[in-house]
């Protein structure tokens, strides 16, 4: 018996730590329970310590089972990419990048970011994807994203981060509304308004990030409607049903007849920032990486 473990061990082991359940995970496998039965506990063996627990009617992961999936999930998305990217560099391509963003960033780093991208390495297709900060954070950990346009300013666990920007917030207001920037003088004019905000899948940080606003201010703010969507939140105060907080620069790129009021002598300002997973191996990041620091560095 080989006391070293090799790529099909790996992969049966995946497969059953997906099924917990042999006989499922063996006929996945195209082959025998027994086989499949020895070729775990071959694994146990050469590591040393149990992957499995085996139950009557059930089968779970040991610690030291539940820390071999994650690393195995990485490699068999590495392993993955791998196949990708040699399908397309047989295409005359150098590599693709996925990158999520918020819509914020959308409106200010990232067209001129692409076009820098484009001139700089032409070879290099982008996809694009609007997704929550959560989600992006999610899928830059299991390596379904390549880049991530984000408002935290912590990197998360596993995560690379390089600061993008920070800014002030700004009150959203209908275009009609009795306070205007003439006549703001405090957040406090807004204590009884509803308000509509991004919610906590938008991103749990940024979500206590603008919670904290309120309460330096000392009231907890009615709020009646929570988004993900910035373009929602626009519309429902254009609606006249409440006011809103979000980050300035939102103010760019969106036509909706509403007005802003900037709360530039708040403490609190949002960051945005690039994250990116080390352990992704894609040509494409460090060419993304080059062109960020030598264009963008201010």
């Amino acid at each position: 018996m080989s006391n070293h473990i090799e790529l099909r061990h790996l992969i049966y082991f995946s497969v059953l730590a997906e099924e917990l359940h042999f006989r499922k995970a063996a006929e996945r496998l195209y082959i025998s329970q027994p086989g499949l039965t020895r070729q775990i506990k071959q694994m146990e063996e050469i590591y040393q310590a149990p992957l499995f627990e085996r139950g009557k009617r059930s089968v779970k992961l040991t610690n030291a089972g539940t820390f071999l999936k994650a690393e195995v999930d990485i490699l068999i998305s590495q392993l993955d990419n791998i196949s990708i990217q040699i399908k397309k560099i047989a295409d005359g391509k150098i590599t693709d990048l996925s990158i999520g963003f918020i819509g914020s960033a959308a409106q200010s780093i990232m067209p001129d970011l692409l076009y820098q991208l484009s001139q700089d390495f032409p070879l290099i297709e982008v996809s694009m994807n609007e997704l929550p900060n959560n989600t992006q954070v999610e899928f830059l950990q299991s390596n379904k994203l390549d880049f991530g346009f984000v408002r935290t300013a912590v990197p998360p666990i596993g995560l690379m981060m390089k600061k993008i920007s920070d800014e002030p917030f700004s009150l959203v207001i209908p275009k009609n509304y009795p306070i205007q920037q003439h006549n703001f003088t405090s957040l406090e004019q807004f204590k009884d308004e509803s308000f509509i905000l991004f919610s906590r899948d938008y991103s749990n940080a940024y979500y206590e990030l603008v919670m904290s606003i309120f309460s330096d201010h000392g009231f907890i703010p009615q709020v009646h409607h929570k988004t993900v969507n910035a373009l929602s939140i626009f519309k429902l105060v254009e609606k006249g049903l409440g006011v809103a907080i979000v980050p300035s620069s939102l103010q760019i790129g969106y036509d909706i007849p509403v007005h802003f009021i900037e709360l530039e002598d708040i403490p609190q300002r949002s960051q945005l920032s690039l994250l990116w997973n080390p352990k992704n191996r894609n040509s494409g990041i460090p060419a993304l990486l080059e062109v960020l620091q030598k264009s963008f560095s201010t």
